[in-house]
Protein backbone atom coordinates (compact mmCIF):
# COMPACT_ATOMS: atom_id res chain seq x y z
CA UNK A 1 0.00 0.00 0.00
CA UNK A 2 2.94 2.19 0.28
CA UNK A 3 3.04 2.37 -3.53
CA UNK A 4 -0.65 3.18 -3.79
CA UNK A 5 -0.51 6.53 -1.68
CA UNK A 6 -0.86 9.37 -3.73
CA UNK A 7 0.75 12.48 -1.07
CA UNK A 8 1.15 12.78 2.36
CA UNK A 9 -2.46 14.51 1.95
CA UNK A 10 -3.79 12.39 -0.33
CA UNK A 11 -6.27 8.95 0.19
CA UNK A 12 -4.07 5.26 0.01
CA UNK A 13 -5.61 2.75 -3.05
CA UNK A 14 -5.19 -1.08 -1.54
CA UNK A 15 -2.61 -3.25 -3.60
CA UNK A 16 -5.10 -6.35 -4.80
CA UNK A 17 -2.01 -8.34 -4.51
CA UNK A 18 -1.32 -7.52 -0.75
CA UNK A 19 -3.27 -10.01 1.07
CA UNK A 20 -1.36 -10.35 4.22
CA UNK A 21 -2.90 -10.81 7.46
CA UNK A 22 -1.75 -7.41 8.81
CA UNK A 23 -2.83 -5.47 5.73
CA UNK A 24 -6.14 -6.47 5.22
CA UNK A 25 -6.99 -5.35 8.92
CA UNK A 26 -5.28 -2.20 8.21
CA UNK A 27 -7.10 -1.77 5.08
CA UNK A 28 -10.57 -2.25 7.32
CA UNK A 29 -9.62 -0.16 10.00
CA UNK A 30 -8.60 2.59 7.06
CA UNK A 31 -11.72 2.46 5.53
CA UNK A 32 -13.46 3.08 8.81
CA UNK A 33 -11.12 6.36 9.35
CA UNK A 34 -11.87 7.92 6.11
CA UNK A 35 -15.43 7.37 6.80
CA UNK A 36 -15.02 9.25 9.90
CA UNK A 37 -13.33 12.51 8.78
CA UNK A 38 -15.47 12.63 5.55
CA UNK A 39 -18.03 15.06 7.01
CA UNK A 40 -20.02 15.46 3.79
CA UNK A 41 -21.31 11.88 4.03
CA UNK A 42 -22.07 12.20 7.87
CA UNK A 43 -18.85 12.25 9.30
CA UNK A 44 -17.27 13.96 12.40
CA UNK A 45 -16.60 17.52 12.59
CA UNK A 46 -13.08 18.48 12.22
CA UNK A 47 -12.53 21.84 14.15
CA UNK A 48 -10.39 24.96 15.74
CA UNK A 49 -10.37 24.72 19.16
CA UNK A 50 -9.64 28.03 21.27
CA UNK A 51 -7.74 27.42 24.74
CA UNK A 52 -5.94 29.84 26.79
CA UNK A 53 -3.81 32.07 24.66
CA UNK A 54 -3.24 29.75 21.75
CA UNK A 55 -5.87 27.94 19.38
CA UNK A 56 -5.47 23.63 19.01
CA UNK A 57 -6.65 23.54 14.92
CA UNK A 58 -7.61 20.07 13.32
CA UNK A 59 -9.29 18.12 16.35
CA UNK A 60 -11.94 16.24 17.25
CA UNK A 61 -13.27 15.10 20.92
CA UNK A 62 -13.01 11.72 21.91
CA UNK A 63 -17.27 11.55 22.99
CA UNK A 64 -17.72 12.93 19.20
CA UNK A 65 -15.70 9.44 17.81
CA UNK A 66 -17.38 6.82 19.99
CA UNK A 67 -20.65 8.50 19.47
CA UNK A 68 -19.97 8.12 15.45
CA UNK A 69 -18.74 4.83 15.82
CA UNK A 70 -22.22 3.63 17.54
CA UNK A 71 -24.28 5.43 15.48
CA UNK A 72 -23.02 4.32 11.63
CA UNK A 73 -21.18 1.07 12.71
CA UNK A 74 -24.45 -0.57 14.68
CA UNK A 75 -22.97 -0.56 18.44
CA UNK A 76 -24.94 -0.69 21.51
CA UNK A 77 -22.41 -1.09 23.93
CA UNK A 78 -20.75 2.22 24.92
CA UNK A 79 -17.49 0.09 25.95
CA UNK A 80 -17.44 -2.01 22.98
CA UNK A 81 -17.06 1.50 20.77
CA UNK A 82 -14.90 2.82 23.18
CA UNK A 83 -12.50 -0.90 22.97
CA UNK A 84 -12.62 -0.51 19.05
CA UNK A 85 -11.66 3.36 18.89
CA UNK A 86 -8.71 2.18 21.01
CA UNK A 87 -7.46 -0.18 18.79
CA UNK A 88 -7.58 2.14 16.01
CA UNK A 89 -5.17 4.46 18.15
CA UNK A 90 -3.12 2.05 18.94
CA UNK A 91 -2.32 1.47 15.55
CA UNK A 92 -2.02 5.01 15.42
CA UNK A 93 -4.71 6.45 13.05
CA UNK A 94 -6.12 8.56 15.93
CA UNK A 95 -4.06 9.83 18.54
CA UNK A 96 -4.53 12.07 21.53
CA UNK A 97 -2.42 15.76 21.32
CA UNK A 98 -1.66 15.89 24.82
CA UNK A 99 -0.75 12.18 25.73
CA UNK A 100 1.84 9.42 25.07
CA UNK A 101 -0.62 6.72 25.39
CA UNK A 102 -2.50 6.02 22.05
CA UNK A 103 -6.53 5.07 23.72
CA UNK A 104 -9.33 6.36 23.42
CA UNK A 105 -11.53 7.97 26.32
CA UNK A 106 -15.06 8.53 25.61
CA UNK A 107 -14.98 12.68 27.15
CA UNK A 108 -14.05 15.91 25.92
CA UNK A 109 -10.53 14.58 25.06
CA UNK A 110 -9.02 16.17 21.99
CA UNK A 111 -7.56 13.96 19.59
CA UNK A 112 -5.82 14.51 16.07
CA UNK A 113 -6.18 11.94 12.81
CA UNK A 114 -3.00 10.60 11.31
CA UNK A 115 -1.61 11.57 7.95
CA UNK A 116 -1.61 8.77 5.80
CA UNK A 117 1.79 8.97 4.81
CA UNK A 118 2.16 7.53 8.00
CA UNK A 119 -0.21 4.74 8.34
CA UNK A 120 1.47 1.20 9.18
CA UNK A 121 -0.26 0.05 5.86
CA UNK A 122 3.01 1.79 4.37
CA UNK A 123 4.98 -1.08 5.52
CA UNK A 124 7.13 1.35 7.41
CA UNK A 125 9.52 -0.51 9.84
CA UNK A 126 12.15 2.44 11.02
CA UNK A 127 15.66 2.67 12.22
CA UNK A 128 17.21 3.21 15.50
CA UNK A 129 19.01 6.24 13.19
CA UNK A 130 15.14 7.64 12.08
CA UNK A 131 14.56 7.86 15.59
CA UNK A 132 18.04 9.29 17.01
CA UNK A 133 17.05 12.06 14.49
CA UNK A 134 13.67 12.49 15.41
CA UNK A 135 15.01 12.92 19.58
CA UNK A 136 17.60 14.93 18.51
CA UNK A 137 15.10 17.42 16.70
CA UNK A 138 12.44 17.81 19.57
CA UNK A 139 15.34 18.78 22.27
CA UNK A 140 16.56 21.32 19.04
CA UNK A 141 12.74 23.19 19.17
CA UNK A 142 12.82 23.96 22.87
CA UNK A 143 9.39 24.28 23.34
CA UNK A 144 7.28 23.35 26.35
CA UNK A 145 4.86 20.80 24.56
CA UNK A 146 7.84 19.03 22.52
CA UNK A 147 10.35 18.61 25.54
CA UNK A 148 11.49 14.76 25.92
CA UNK A 149 9.32 12.46 28.54
CA UNK A 150 11.94 10.26 30.67
CA UNK A 151 11.58 7.37 28.64
CA UNK A 152 12.49 9.19 25.72
CA UNK A 153 15.56 11.54 27.37
CA UNK A 154 16.82 7.76 28.58
CA UNK A 155 16.29 6.05 24.62
CA UNK A 156 18.67 9.63 23.31
CA UNK A 157 21.31 8.99 25.68
CA UNK A 158 21.47 5.35 24.71
CA UNK A 159 21.24 6.17 21.37
CA UNK A 160 23.75 8.73 21.55
CA UNK A 161 26.10 6.06 23.37
CA UNK A 162 25.38 3.69 20.04
CA UNK A 163 25.79 6.10 18.03
CA UNK A 164 28.62 8.03 19.32
CA UNK A 165 30.64 7.28 15.76
CA UNK A 166 28.18 8.65 13.52
CA UNK A 167 26.58 11.27 16.02
CA UNK A 168 27.96 14.40 14.02
CA UNK A 169 25.90 12.97 11.05
CA UNK A 170 22.48 12.12 12.99
CA UNK A 171 23.06 16.14 14.48
CA UNK A 172 23.61 17.23 11.40
CA UNK A 173 20.19 15.75 10.07
CA UNK A 174 17.69 16.92 12.77
CA UNK A 175 19.35 20.66 11.74
CA UNK A 176 18.37 20.34 8.46
CA UNK A 177 15.07 19.19 9.45
CA UNK A 178 14.71 22.06 11.98
CA UNK A 179 15.29 24.47 9.42
CA UNK A 180 12.94 23.11 6.73
CA UNK A 181 10.01 23.01 9.61
CA UNK A 182 10.32 26.40 10.76
CA UNK A 183 9.88 27.60 7.48
CA UNK A 184 6.28 26.03 7.75
CA UNK A 185 3.40 28.16 8.42
CA UNK A 186 2.85 27.56 12.34
CA UNK A 187 -0.66 25.80 12.45
CA UNK A 188 1.00 23.62 9.86
CA UNK A 189 4.32 22.91 11.78
CA UNK A 190 2.10 22.23 15.02
CA UNK A 191 -0.01 19.47 13.20
CA UNK A 192 2.89 17.71 11.67
CA UNK A 193 4.72 17.83 14.85
CA UNK A 194 2.07 16.47 16.54
CA UNK A 195 1.80 13.75 13.98
CA UNK A 196 5.42 12.57 13.99
CA UNK A 197 4.87 12.21 17.60
CA UNK A 198 2.32 9.90 17.20
CA UNK A 199 4.45 7.92 14.52
CA UNK A 200 7.11 7.35 17.34
CA UNK A 201 4.52 6.27 19.94
CA UNK A 202 3.26 3.71 17.50
CA UNK A 203 6.66 2.47 16.63
CA UNK A 204 8.60 3.48 20.26
CA UNK A 205 5.90 3.04 22.52
CA UNK A 206 6.13 4.46 26.18
CA UNK A 207 6.81 1.19 28.49
CA UNK A 208 4.35 -0.98 29.20
CA UNK A 209 2.04 -0.14 26.18
CA UNK A 210 1.88 -3.21 23.24
CA UNK A 211 4.09 -2.05 20.22
CA UNK A 212 1.05 -3.14 17.23
CA UNK A 213 4.06 -3.25 14.73
CA UNK A 214 5.55 -6.14 15.66
CA UNK A 215 5.21 -8.69 13.53
CA UNK A 216 5.73 -13.08 13.65
CA UNK A 217 7.66 -14.46 11.95
CA UNK A 218 5.45 -16.91 10.81
CA UNK A 219 3.57 -13.99 9.78
CA UNK A 220 7.01 -12.44 7.95
CA UNK A 221 7.29 -16.00 6.33
CA UNK A 222 3.73 -15.21 4.18
CA UNK A 223 4.97 -11.90 2.93
CA UNK A 224 5.22 -11.56 -0.62
CA UNK A 225 7.32 -8.41 -1.39
CA UNK A 226 9.55 -7.62 1.63
CA UNK A 227 11.64 -5.88 0.06
CA UNK A 228 8.85 -3.21 0.07
CA UNK A 229 9.47 -2.39 3.77
CA UNK A 230 11.08 1.11 3.98
CA UNK A 231 13.15 1.22 6.22
CA UNK A 232 14.43 4.91 6.99
CA UNK A 233 11.71 7.56 7.51
CA UNK A 234 13.83 10.68 6.85
CA UNK A 235 15.68 9.19 4.27
CA UNK A 236 18.82 8.58 5.79
CA UNK A 237 20.94 5.50 3.94
CA UNK A 238 23.14 2.99 5.63
CA UNK A 239 26.05 4.46 4.18
CA UNK A 240 25.27 7.94 5.88
CA UNK A 241 24.83 9.89 2.71
CA UNK A 242 21.45 12.13 2.27
CA UNK A 243 19.02 11.47 0.53
CA UNK A 244 15.43 13.41 -0.04
CA UNK A 245 12.55 12.26 2.27
CA UNK A 246 10.37 9.30 0.63
CA UNK A 247 7.48 10.63 -1.41
CA UNK A 248 4.80 8.26 -2.77
CA UNK A 249 4.60 7.59 -6.22
CA UNK A 250 1.98 5.02 -8.19
CA UNK A 251 1.52 1.57 -8.09
CA UNK A 252 4.03 -0.49 -10.10
CA UNK A 253 3.23 -3.79 -12.10
CA UNK A 254 3.45 -6.81 -10.70
CA UNK A 255 7.34 -8.45 -11.35
CA UNK A 256 9.04 -11.51 -11.07
CA UNK A 257 11.07 -11.66 -8.00
CA UNK A 258 14.96 -11.44 -8.75
CA UNK A 259 18.19 -12.56 -7.23
CA UNK A 260 18.75 -9.71 -5.90
CA UNK A 261 14.59 -10.15 -4.44
CA UNK A 262 15.27 -13.08 -2.83
CA UNK A 263 18.48 -12.14 -0.86
CA UNK A 264 16.30 -9.12 0.51
CA UNK A 265 13.69 -11.70 1.69
CA UNK A 266 16.29 -13.82 3.16
CA UNK A 267 18.21 -10.67 4.63
CA UNK A 268 14.85 -9.36 6.13
CA UNK A 269 13.76 -13.05 7.72
CA UNK A 270 17.42 -13.43 9.29
CA UNK A 271 16.77 -10.58 10.73
CA UNK A 272 13.71 -10.95 12.50
CA UNK A 273 14.78 -14.45 13.18
CA UNK A 274 17.91 -13.47 15.48
CA UNK A 275 15.60 -11.20 17.26
CA UNK A 276 15.31 -12.30 20.95
CA UNK A 277 11.74 -13.78 21.57
CA UNK A 278 10.75 -15.55 24.88
CA UNK A 279 8.06 -18.59 25.05
CA UNK A 280 5.06 -17.45 26.82
CA UNK A 281 5.17 -20.04 28.84
CA UNK A 282 8.44 -18.39 30.54
CA UNK A 283 7.09 -14.87 30.78
CA UNK A 284 4.09 -16.30 32.21
CA UNK A 285 5.95 -17.98 34.77
CA UNK A 286 8.03 -15.00 35.46
CA UNK A 287 4.92 -12.76 36.24
CA UNK A 288 3.60 -15.43 38.54
CA UNK A 289 6.53 -15.49 40.35
CA UNK A 290 6.54 -11.75 40.52
CA UNK A 291 2.98 -11.83 41.74
CA UNK A 292 3.78 -14.35 44.70
CA UNK A 293 6.93 -12.50 45.90
CA UNK A 294 5.16 -8.66 46.13
CA UNK A 295 1.75 -9.95 47.47
CA UNK A 296 2.03 -9.33 50.98
CA UNK A 297 3.45 -5.41 49.61
CA UNK A 298 0.16 -4.73 47.93
CA UNK A 299 -2.37 -3.19 50.24
CA UNK A 300 -5.12 -4.33 48.09
CA UNK A 301 -4.19 -8.00 48.47
CA UNK A 302 -2.88 -8.16 51.96
CA UNK A 303 -3.71 -6.39 55.00
CA UNK A 304 -1.44 -3.27 55.65
CA UNK A 305 -0.50 -3.11 59.74
CA UNK A 306 -1.33 -0.46 60.81
CA UNK A 307 -4.08 0.24 58.66
CA UNK A 308 -4.13 0.61 54.51
CA UNK A 309 -3.56 4.33 54.06
CA UNK A 310 -4.85 3.45 50.56
CA UNK A 311 -8.73 3.47 51.84
CA UNK A 312 -8.38 5.61 55.32
CA UNK A 313 -6.97 8.94 56.40
CA UNK A 314 -4.40 7.61 58.58
CA UNK A 315 -0.65 7.55 57.43
CA UNK A 316 0.75 5.85 60.12
CA UNK A 317 2.33 3.13 57.08
CA UNK A 318 3.73 5.92 55.33
CA UNK A 319 5.69 7.38 58.38
CA UNK A 320 6.89 3.36 59.46
CA UNK A 321 7.96 3.51 55.49
CA UNK A 322 10.03 6.24 55.60
CA UNK A 323 11.57 5.62 59.28
CA UNK A 324 14.97 4.49 59.57
CA UNK A 325 13.76 1.63 62.00
CA UNK A 326 12.51 -0.37 59.29
CA UNK A 327 10.15 -3.28 59.46
CA UNK A 328 10.70 -6.97 59.33
CA UNK A 329 8.68 -7.37 56.12
CA UNK A 330 11.09 -4.40 54.81
CA UNK A 331 14.18 -6.07 55.73
CA UNK A 332 12.97 -9.34 54.13
CA UNK A 333 12.44 -6.65 50.87
CA UNK A 334 16.06 -5.95 50.56
CA UNK A 335 16.93 -9.56 49.87
CA UNK A 336 14.62 -9.59 46.63
CA UNK A 337 17.20 -7.67 44.39
CA UNK A 338 19.72 -4.96 45.07
CA UNK A 339 16.95 -2.72 43.39
CA UNK A 340 14.33 -2.76 45.95
CA UNK A 341 17.77 -2.57 49.10
CA UNK A 342 18.51 0.69 47.17
CA UNK A 343 15.14 2.25 46.93
CA UNK A 344 14.53 1.98 50.48
CA UNK A 345 16.48 4.52 52.54
CA UNK A 346 17.23 2.13 55.33
CA UNK A 347 18.98 -0.80 53.23
CA UNK A 348 21.00 2.09 51.78
CA UNK A 349 22.28 2.72 54.87
CA UNK A 350 22.92 -0.67 56.01
CA UNK A 351 24.65 -1.49 52.37
CA UNK A 352 26.48 1.31 52.59
CA UNK A 353 27.60 0.23 56.15
CA UNK A 354 28.55 -3.05 55.16
CA UNK A 355 30.39 -2.05 51.74
CA UNK A 356 32.28 0.39 54.89
CA UNK A 357 33.31 -2.97 56.32
CA UNK A 358 34.88 -4.10 53.10
CA UNK A 359 36.67 -0.89 52.35
CA UNK A 360 34.80 -0.36 49.11
CA UNK A 361 32.20 2.05 49.85
CA UNK A 362 33.08 4.54 47.44
CA UNK A 363 31.07 1.87 44.63
CA UNK A 364 27.96 2.98 45.93
CA UNK A 365 28.98 6.75 47.36
CA UNK A 366 30.02 7.09 43.26
CA UNK A 367 26.38 5.14 42.34
CA UNK A 368 24.57 7.50 44.55
CA UNK A 369 26.31 10.88 43.29
CA UNK A 370 25.71 9.60 39.33
CA UNK A 371 21.85 9.11 40.50
CA UNK A 372 21.70 12.93 41.77
CA UNK A 373 23.25 14.40 39.29
CA UNK A 374 20.24 13.44 36.84
CA UNK A 375 18.33 15.32 38.49
CA UNK A 376 20.31 18.54 39.24
CA UNK A 377 19.12 21.80 37.13
CA UNK A 378 20.39 21.94 33.97
CA UNK A 379 22.87 25.20 34.82
CA UNK A 380 24.81 22.79 37.53
CA UNK A 381 25.35 19.76 35.71
CA UNK A 382 28.38 20.46 33.79
CA UNK A 383 30.17 21.80 37.12
CA UNK A 384 28.18 18.68 39.32
CA UNK A 385 29.93 15.81 36.82
CA UNK A 386 33.33 17.40 36.79
CA UNK A 387 33.09 17.26 40.70
CA UNK A 388 32.17 13.10 40.38
CA UNK A 389 35.09 12.94 38.23
CA UNK A 390 37.79 14.78 40.23
CA UNK A 391 36.36 12.65 43.27
CA UNK A 392 35.97 9.27 41.91
CA UNK A 393 37.86 8.64 38.27
CA UNK A 394 40.75 11.30 37.61
CA UNK A 395 44.09 10.14 38.61
CA UNK A 396 44.72 10.23 42.28
CA UNK A 397 41.08 10.29 43.05
CA UNK A 398 40.34 10.77 46.69
CA UNK A 399 37.27 7.82 46.50
CA UNK A 400 39.16 6.06 43.00
CA UNK A 401 36.68 3.32 41.47
CA UNK A 402 37.36 0.65 39.53
CA UNK A 403 36.35 0.85 36.03
CA UNK A 404 37.34 -1.27 33.10
CA UNK A 405 38.76 0.18 30.29
CA UNK A 406 35.98 0.85 27.75
CA UNK A 407 33.89 2.08 30.54
CA UNK A 408 36.36 4.40 31.45
CA UNK A 409 36.91 5.47 27.46
CA UNK A 410 33.67 6.41 26.91
CA UNK A 411 32.99 8.11 30.03
CA UNK A 412 36.17 10.23 29.05
CA UNK A 413 34.46 10.96 26.04
CA UNK A 414 31.29 11.90 27.13
CA UNK A 415 32.84 14.53 29.63
CA UNK A 416 34.02 16.55 26.86
CA UNK A 417 30.44 17.51 26.60
CA UNK A 418 28.76 16.71 30.20
CA UNK A 419 25.27 15.62 30.48
CA UNK A 420 23.05 14.20 33.18
CA UNK A 421 23.63 10.42 31.47
CA UNK A 422 27.51 11.32 30.65
CA UNK A 423 28.60 8.70 33.60
CA UNK A 424 25.58 6.11 32.38
CA UNK A 425 28.12 3.39 31.58
CA UNK A 426 30.36 3.73 34.38
CA UNK A 427 27.24 3.40 36.92
CA UNK A 428 26.41 0.51 35.07
CA UNK A 429 29.44 -1.31 34.91
CA UNK A 430 29.82 -0.12 38.92
CA UNK A 431 26.21 -1.28 39.50
CA UNK A 432 27.06 -4.73 38.07
CA UNK A 433 29.74 -4.82 39.74
CA UNK A 434 27.86 -4.20 43.16
CA UNK A 435 25.05 -6.95 42.18
CA UNK A 436 27.18 -9.95 41.46
CA UNK A 437 29.83 -9.45 44.07
CA UNK A 438 29.17 -7.26 47.27
CA UNK A 439 25.39 -7.72 47.35
CA UNK A 440 25.39 -11.74 47.36
CA UNK A 441 27.82 -11.09 50.40
CA UNK A 442 25.71 -8.52 51.84
CA UNK A 443 22.76 -10.80 51.76
CA UNK A 444 25.06 -13.56 53.94
CA UNK A 445 26.39 -10.89 56.21
CA UNK A 446 25.82 -10.60 59.91
CA UNK A 447 24.43 -6.87 59.34
CA UNK A 448 21.94 -8.44 57.04
CA UNK A 449 21.42 -11.45 59.05
CA UNK A 450 21.14 -10.09 62.72
CA UNK A 451 18.42 -7.61 61.14
CA UNK A 452 16.45 -9.74 59.72
CA UNK A 453 16.36 -12.24 62.32
CA UNK A 454 16.02 -9.48 65.35
CA UNK A 455 12.84 -8.26 63.11
CA UNK A 456 11.63 -11.35 63.25
CA UNK A 457 11.95 -12.24 67.07
CA UNK A 458 10.47 -9.41 68.03
CA UNK A 459 6.80 -10.44 68.21
CA UNK A 460 8.25 -13.35 70.49
CA UNK A 461 10.67 -11.08 72.80
CA UNK A 462 7.55 -8.56 73.06
CA UNK A 463 5.57 -12.03 74.09
CA UNK A 464 8.23 -13.05 76.65
CA UNK A 465 8.33 -9.22 78.67
CA UNK A 466 4.70 -9.62 79.01
CA UNK A 467 5.12 -12.72 80.21
CA UNK A 468 8.13 -11.24 82.91
CA UNK A 469 6.10 -8.77 84.12
CA UNK A 470 3.08 -11.05 84.75
CA UNK A 471 5.40 -12.96 86.99
CA UNK A 472 7.18 -9.71 88.63
CA UNK A 473 3.61 -8.14 89.43
CA UNK A 474 2.77 -12.16 90.86
CA UNK A 475 5.89 -11.91 93.07
CA UNK A 476 5.14 -8.48 94.19
CA UNK A 477 1.32 -9.66 95.28
CA UNK A 478 2.36 -13.23 96.77
CA UNK A 479 5.65 -11.67 98.81
CA UNK A 480 3.55 -10.27 101.50
CA UNK A 481 1.19 -13.31 101.94
CA UNK A 482 4.07 -15.51 102.44
CA UNK A 483 4.83 -15.14 106.05
CA UNK A 484 1.13 -16.01 106.67
CA UNK A 485 1.20 -19.00 104.75
CA UNK A 486 4.44 -19.98 106.43
CA UNK A 487 2.89 -20.17 109.95
CA UNK A 488 0.61 -22.73 109.39
CA UNK A 489 2.48 -24.88 107.40
CA UNK A 490 5.01 -24.89 109.95
CA UNK A 491 2.82 -25.44 112.94
CA UNK A 492 1.22 -28.95 110.88
CA UNK A 493 4.79 -29.98 110.13
CA UNK A 494 5.32 -29.95 114.44
CA UNK A 495 2.35 -31.76 114.69
CA UNK A 496 3.26 -34.50 112.62
CA UNK A 497 6.40 -34.47 114.05
CA UNK A 498 5.17 -35.03 117.73
CA UNK A 499 3.18 -38.31 116.30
Amino acid sequence: MAEGAKDQGGATVADPEDDSPNMIVYRKIEDIVTRIQDEKAGGVSIRTVKSFLSKIPSVVSGGDIVQWLMKNLSIEDVAEAIHLGSLIAAHGYIFPISDHVLTLKDDGTLYRFQSPYFWPSNCWEPENTDYAIYLCKRTMQNKARLELADYEAENLARLQRAFARKWEFIFMQAEAQVRIDRKKDKAERKILDSQERAFWDVHRPVPGCVNTTEMDIRKCRRERNPHRVKKSVYGVPDDGQSQPSPVHVSSQQTRKPTKEDVQKEITFLNIQLDRHCMKVSKVADSLMGYTEQFMEYDPFVSPMEPSNPWVSDDASFWDLEASRDPSQQRVKKWGFSLEEALKDPAGRDQFLKFLESEFSSENLQFWLAVQDLKRQPLQEVSSRAEQIWEEFLAEGAPSSINLDSHSYERTSQNLKDPGRYSFEDAQEHIFKLMKSDSYARFLRSNIYQDLLLARKKQPADTEQGRRTSLEKFTRSVVSPLEPRLLKPTLAASLSVAEL
